[in-house]
């Protein structure tokens, strides 16, 4: 893995990392601040799943769905074609 590959995925994972705990410490709060837990909580499962596109040689378009991005994972297409 090249140095900037690995920047780029240890950069969607420290993102990841970082929404993940700041979901804990909102849902942790008093009173809870369970709707914006929640919101990190996606965010954090969103840039984990990027990083592990990029680490699959894989570009991931810019969406937030979830879904998109884990057929991705699924697929040896390039990110953003479907098949047929």
């Amino acid at each position: 893995m090249t140095g900037a590959k690995m920047q780029l995925v240890r950069g969607w994972l420290t993102k990841a990392q970082r929404d993940l705990a700041s979901a804990r410490v909102l849902a942790a709060s008093t009173p809870p601040l369970l709707d914006t837990a929640i919101y990190h909580c996606q965010q954090a499962a969103e840039k984990a799943i990027k990083g592990y596109l990029v680490f699959h040689d894989h570009q991931p378009e810019h969406t937030h769905d979830i879904e998109l991005l884990l057929r991705y994972t699924q697929t040896n297409l390039p990110v953003g074609l479907t098949s047929a």
